[in-house]
């Protein structure tokens, strides 16, 4: 996401890391912008406070730092407390895959994106983590629900936003055994959060079969998982009506010579 920044000429006066996390986004973007002001968003209260970087003492007495921190907003993506159109960029890695529908964040970030503001994303796709599915064949959901590439661009259309692009990568990881994976996704928050998961302990013969399962596509000695990876980009163009549904009619005046 930080290499599509790259063609974007976009001089931000503030951005907003939707889902921020404990703000891992936050250096590259405080680089490549040094003057926009940075908000971050999420959630979870508890993974904003993880993320505070506490100014040493001799700071604090001499008043320095006070702006190298972005300030961090606990809140809802699909109700923002920001201001229409105060926003140049919205920005957010890998958290629409967390809702149980994007449509209202992404009405949101239209909403709060300034006129010719980016929305960047990404989240993931269908083929993440398919080996655990597979393996795991029980009935209960073992992952999140991911959305097609497809119907995200099409989501993301549908609320108002112009000439999105839409692409992806696979990225397979290899591990050791299935409990270094699990170590890693727990690590990461990455629990499944669907109401169709097992509330309870998973029974000791459904668990070797699951075992097994994955076992039996081990590959040169490795035990591989897939995350299929979607990045988005869209733009907030003038509104074509008012809100009442009347066309709005634009007059450019001529250029000068």
């Amino acid at each position: 996401m930080q290499e599509r920044l790259d063609f974007v000429t976009l001089e931000p006066k503030r951005i907003l890391d939707l889902g921020c996390s404990r703000g891992g986004s936050f250096p590259g973007l405080s680089a490549r912008y040094p003057e926009a002001e940075l908000l971050g968003l999420d959630v979870a209260p508890a993974m904003l406070s993880a993320g505070r970087v506490p100014r040493a003492a001799w700071q604090r007495w001499l008043g320095l730092g006070k702006n190298s921190e972005p300030l961090r907003v606990a809140g809802n993506a699909s109700n923002l407390p920001l201001k229409s159109r105060s926003t140049a960029i919205v920005w957010s890695n890998l958290l629409l895959h967390w809702l149980d529908d994007p449509i209202p964040a992404l009405a949101e970030a239209h909403r709060v994106l300034e006129v010719g503001g980016l929305l960047m994303f990404s989240t993931l796709g269908p083929d993440t983590l398919r080996e655990l599915r597979a393996a795991f064949s029980d009935g209960y959901a073992h992952t999140q629900r991911f959305a097609d590439m497809h119907d995200l661009g099409d989501m993301v259309v549908g609320c108002g936003f112009a000439d999105p692009v839409m692409d992806m990568e696979v990225i397979t990881l290899t591990y050791e055994d299935l409990d270094a994976l699990f170590a890693e996704l727990r690590a990461a928050g990455s629990a499944c959060a669907m109401k169709a998961r097992r509330h309870s302990l998973t029974g000791r013969k459904s668990w070797a079969a699951g075992l097994a399962a994955y076992e039996a596509m081990r590959k040169d000695g490795k035990l591989s998982a897939t995350f299929e990876v979607i990045y988005g980009h869209a733009w907030k163009a003038a509104p074509k009506q008012t809100p009442d549904g009347r066309a709005i009619v634009r007059f450019d005046l001529p250029r000068k010579a």
